[in-house]
């Protein structure tokens, strides 16, 4: 397994989840893209990515994304671009951070005997089956990286469920994959969300009279 400063790289996962979650990032991620030519970190980490939400052939002879379902998943929704943002800490660590799961990819494979293409990073010389498998035991198992692939994962989650690389109404308005996929909602035209049902169609509880016009406390 190669020699990577961990806590580096746990400093820059954190800080990006926390830029993410602030809605910091300025450009959508062009979500559609999609290039045979792509690095092998960027192979790599798209497999991951595609294992955990998983999408479509991009193209024919796609071997990133392996195709397990209909639809697009965290590649197709701009995980990739998430990950190489420039307001982002985070892509100076990338190769290192591919070269973790290559490296668990390369044991998983000599153990059960699975013959992995030179020409292609070894993760993604494996089986869907054989990634999801893998990326299983990356988890709850007390593993020595596990906090890196925890927060990596929920990067996945906030570039797919939630657009947060983007403005939301942009994001819609752009016809991002992900939120798309989900049904969210459109904004009103103001470009604000307003949720006219109450849950179990009655109001929980009366408003505050001293209650804020942003609806705040006093």
């Amino acid at each position: 397994m190669p020699t990577v400063d961990r806590r580096a790289i746990l400093k820059a996962l954190t800080a990006s989840v926390a830029v993410l979650a602030a809605g910091g990032l300025t450009a959508t991620p062009a979500a559609a893209a999609a290039d045979v030519s792509e690095g092998w970190t960027t192979q790599t980490l798209g497999a991951f990515a595609d294992t955990l939400i998983p999408g479509e052939h991009r193209f024919s002879g796609d071997q990133v994304c392996a195709g397990a379902v209909t639809g697009p998943g965290a590649v197709q929704a701009g995980v990739i671009d998430v990950m190489n943002s420039p307001e982002l800490p985070l892509a100076p660590l990338l190769p290192e951070i591919a070269a973790l799961l290559d490296a668990r990819a390369v044991a998983y494979a000599a153990v059960r005997l699975i013959w992995l293409s030179p020409s292609r990073p070894p993760f993604v010389g494996l089986s869907f089956a054989h990634r999801t498998n893998l990326v299983s035991g990356l988890f709850g198992s007390g593993d020595i990286d596990e906090p890196v692939w925890q927060v990596m994962s929920l990067i996945v989650g906030i570039a797919f469920d939630t657009a947060g690389q983007s403005d939301t109404t942009a994001a819609l308005a752009q016809g991002h994959p992900g939120l798309t996929w989900l049904r969210f909602p459109k904004p009103d035209p103001d470009g604000l969300w307003r949720f006219g049902d109450f849950s179990y169609d009655r109001p929980l509880a009366a408003l505050h009279p001293a209650t804020t016009p942003s609806g705040s406390p006093a």
